[in-house]
């Protein structure tokens, strides 16, 4: 029913150490859009509620991730369509609720837990272990407005948000940016829209908020002034030779 959720094993133990100095395109990131970058610097996470990675990423690592962002770098969170079913069509609408009430992390992490249990956002919680007893205790949308009736949500506040013409485009634009940027698995950085991190290769949390802020704020900015310096020295040439045409 669900794809294959992965993450670097690397990540789940993770210190904050020094990392490489040079990042490398097609081992560190890779480039998944040839559009142009986000018009401002951001990082979105590719992440599902139903993902055990992805509960313990939100509990033991995001948190260090944010504040090692450079300042000018926005942190965004869309969910993935795996199950492509009616339920998981109404968690990915919890979401869309979640971030219009103002991105609450109590409520992240309270769907995190009824899905999962509570354990999942700890780091020994394994639902593909023999003998895992948890039933998910989201199976209808009556489950999720449960949930966030308990956090001052109810269900007629809930439905005006989550049956929202913006909720319903919010969702569309998540289903294509998991097609045109090949989400295969959870949780996914992708950095402007443009580059994907390759978390296999990434050794500390540093590092990674460092490759973050590079691909963020520098590299295409390096391309532009790179850009920029060719055409001033066509433009200079040009001078040069007309100059040259002047006093011949």
């Amino acid at each position: 029913m669900l794809k294959r959720f992965t993450l670097a094993a690397a990540i789940a133990a993770l210190p904050l150490t020094g990392f490489a100095s040079e990042f490398v395109e097609g081992k560190h990131f890779v480039q998944i859009s040839d559009n142009a970058p986000s018009e401002t610097p951001k990082l979105t996470e590719f992440f599902s509620f139903y993902c055990h990675n992805c509960f313990n990423m939100e509990v033991m690592y995001l948190p260090t991730i944010k504040k090692q962002l450079n300042q000018d770098v926005t942190f965004d969170t869309k969910h993935v369509d795996f199950m492509n079913s009616e339920i998981g069509t109404e968690v990915m609408r919890s979401l869309a609720v979640i971030q219009q009430s103002g991105n609450k992390p109590e409520l992240v992490h309270a769907m995190f837990a009824a899905i999962q249990g509570e354990e999942g956002g700890q780091g020994h919680h394994d639902h593909s272990a023999p003998g895992h007893k948890h039933e998910p205790g989201i199976e209808t949308a009556a489950d999720i407005k449960a949930v966030f009736a308990k956090h001052g949500i109810d269900e007629a506040a809930y439905d005006k948000l989550a049956y929202s013409k913006d909720t319903d485009a919010k969702l569309e634009l998540w289903r294509k940016q998991q097609q045109e940027f090949k989400i295969q698995s959870v949780p996914s950085f992708v950095v402007n829209d443009k580059y994907m991190i390759n978390l296999q290769e990434i050794k500390t949390l540093e590092e990674l908020s460092a490759l973050v802020n590079f691909l963020a704020i520098e590299k295409d900015k390096d391309q532009d002034k790179g850009g920029s310096l060719g055409w001033a020295a066509i433009g200079l040439m040009a001078l040069i030779a007309l100059g040259r045409r002047r006093y011949a």
